[in-house]
């Protein structure tokens, strides 16, 4: 990528003039002035061409509504050249941690690790598919203030219709047995309080990790917001959400989820 002064910038490091890397990103932005700590989770499993990208516009995005801020990237056991490319990227730019799995556990696997290994006041996390603005961070920044979670649902979902009906019948199977009642329960764009974690324990290794959470919240009571976001197509890569056996380990974790809550 070029910017306005024909100087290549470098996505993959931040090193460097921070500020041109940024502008030639996404322009300038009014910086506030209450930057609260923040974690940034990636999970990424076969991730290899949208990573480095992904964590530069998260990057040039997020410095001006948080400080300090932790890139964790979690390799879930990627066989496509991810690895080595967190790797390199970790050891040229000191507020990215790499975090790898031998092999691949799942998407709530994944999640964990990062949370474990996070130590800001806020928790941030996404997908590494670049399907999500970075700079809507802002709409989930303004309300975090007042509550323990801020999750985005997205808007005019840019996803194949099977996945589509996928997440409508999750949503609507969620609500009956757990009554957890939110527009877009899977949207991997959420702002919450890292000191929830002191009273929730996630179990889950698959899927299900985002119902597990806020069926949780909602049993403590917890505040939730939803703002709304955009969705873009992804570009590169593959996704694996609605694969066969992603399905069955989250039906599992549903029931397992479901017993639990109710001896509580």
């Amino acid at each position: 990528m070029i910017n306005d002064n024909n100087k290549p910038v470098d996505l993959v490091s931040g090193h460097g003039d921070d500020q041109n890397v940024c502008e030639a990103l996404i322009g300038n932005t009014d910086f506030v002035n209450d930057k609260p700590s923040l974690s940034v989770i990636f999970p990424a499993f076969n991730e290899v061409d949208n990573i480095a990208q992904a964590i530069s516009e998260a990057r040039c995005s997020f410095i001006n509504y948080f400080d300090p801020i932790q890139f964790l990237v979690v390799d879930d056991g990627s066989t496509d050249g991810t690895t080595e490319l967190i790797r390199k990227i970790a050891a040229e730019a000191d507020d990215v941690v790499a975090l790898h799995h031998p092999k691949n556990r799942g998407y709530g696997a994944a999640l964990r690790t990062g949370i474990a290994n996070s130590t800001n006041e806020l928790i941030f996390f996404t997908d590494s598919d670049l399907q999500f603005d970075m700079n809507e961070i802002k709409h989930l920044r303004e309300w975090i203030h007042g509550y323990e979670l801020v999750a985005g649902y997205r808007v005019d979902r840019a996803d194949p219709w099977h996945r589509r009906f996928n997440a409508w019948g999750w949503n609507m199977l969620v609500r009956v047995t757990l009554g957890v009642k939110v527009r877009d329960i899977d949207c991997a764009f959420k702002l919450f309080r890292a000191d929830i974690f002191e009273q929730i324990q996630l179990t889950s290794i698959g899927a299900m990790v985002n119902t597990e959470l806020l069926a949780y919240m909602k049993k403590l009571n917890m505040r939730l917001r939803e703002v709304p976001v955009q969705h873009y197509p992804r570009t590169a890569g593959e996704q694996s959400g609605a694969n066969l056996r992603v399905i069955i380990k989250a039906l599992h974790e549903l029931n397992r989820i479901f017993w639990v809550l109710r001896r509580k």
